[in-house]
């Protein structure tokens, strides 16, 4: 799959496959739509594309911008999108100015013009152009005289069970890791780097993995323990994790702290991917640390019966 930055710099397919959105996530709903357009790309001999817009929209349009989580860095949703055989993703800046532009002109200049679309997949519910008005009915009315054809995702086939970004995002907030990844389609990840911590863990038998996220826009499961497998080198690792505040030791400051079972390495300064499998507990402060011990054992008894 190739990721076009620069719009102008398309080369348009003789027969493009497309779709418009943020997809973030990736959800089973997502998944949905992009493997219809990969699938007809394939029968057609054209190729597939998702038309997507970085920043988020929302992050230029929302007055509360700085308070939204997202479900996928840029670069998460390009794996994803990729693993399902898509052949393009054309990455629009969105931008103030963008935001102006009329569904008629985002028609026209980009999904005619620059892209050459044939073939439009889109979701029923799905809004474009300056104050949302384009709409399915919209695509309907003007895709003939542009020469392509709307395939309206519906309903039925997307949201049977209230699949949306929305609702992982409220899921993954209070802790319900299991619904957020029913809607996922996998387990919920976050990526980040390896960092020094107070090595509090090491003294009571459980060191761990100080977890340091770059991208303060990635939504963090709510604090509690949590069931994990790791991604360190190509190589996996089953765990737990805590998020949260460290109220037995006084923390001051939220922190990400990972576990790994058998796991003897430096691997200080090295990324690292969690994945979320199912929640333990919420967070709790303990009267000792040998209190906190004792509960470290119990959930690392319940992690190794669900890794299992």
């Amino acid at each position: 799959m190739k990721v076009i930055d620069h719009i102008d710099a398309f080369d348009k397919p003789d027969y493009s496959v497309v779709t418009i959105g943020t997809f973030d996530g990736v959800h089973i709903g997502h998944q949905t739509i992009l493997k219809r357009l990969v699938e007809d790309a394939k029968k057609n001999s054209g190729k597939s594309i998702l038309i997507t817009f970085w920043p988020h929209p929302r992050f230029i349009l929302n007055k509360d911008a700085d308070k939204l989580k997202l479900l996928t860095t840029f670069e998460e949703k390009v794996k994803l999108v990729a693993d399902i055989g898509v052949d393009y993703i054309i990455k629009i800046a969105f931008t103030p100015a963008f935001s102006n532009l009329s569904a008629q002109q985002f028609v026209k200049d980009i999904l005619v013009d620059k892209v050459g679309t044939t073939n439009l997949f889109i979701g029923y519910d799905h809004h474009f152009g300056n104050n949302r008005e384009g709409n399915i009915h919209f695509l309907k009315e003007h895709a003939p005289e542009h020469g392509f054809q709307v395939n309206e995702i519906s309903k039925q086939e997307i949201d049977h069970i209230g699949i949306s970004s929305t609702k992982i995002r409220n899921a993954l907030s209070s802790g319900e890791i299991h619904l957020a990844n029913s809607l996922l389609g996998r387990d919920y990840s976050v990526k980040g780097r390896v960092v020094d911590g107070a090595k509090k863990g090491r003294s009571i038998g459980f060191p761990t993995a100080n977890i340091e996220v770059e991208e303060s826009y990635k939504l963090l499961p709510a604090d509690g323990a949590y069931a994990i497998r790791a991604v360190i080198k190509g190589n996996i690792y089953d765990g737990m994790l805590n998020i949260g505040f460290k109220p037995t030791v006084n923390g001051s400051s939220r922190t990400i702290e990972a576990h790994l079972f058998n796991f003897d390495q430096d691997i200080y300064n090295e990324d690292i991917v969690v994945q979320f499998v199912k929640a333990l507990r919420k967070e709790m402060k303990f009267e000792s640390l040998e209190k906190l011990k004792e509960q470290l054992e119990l959930d690392k008894a319940a992690a190794l019966r669900i890794l299992a």
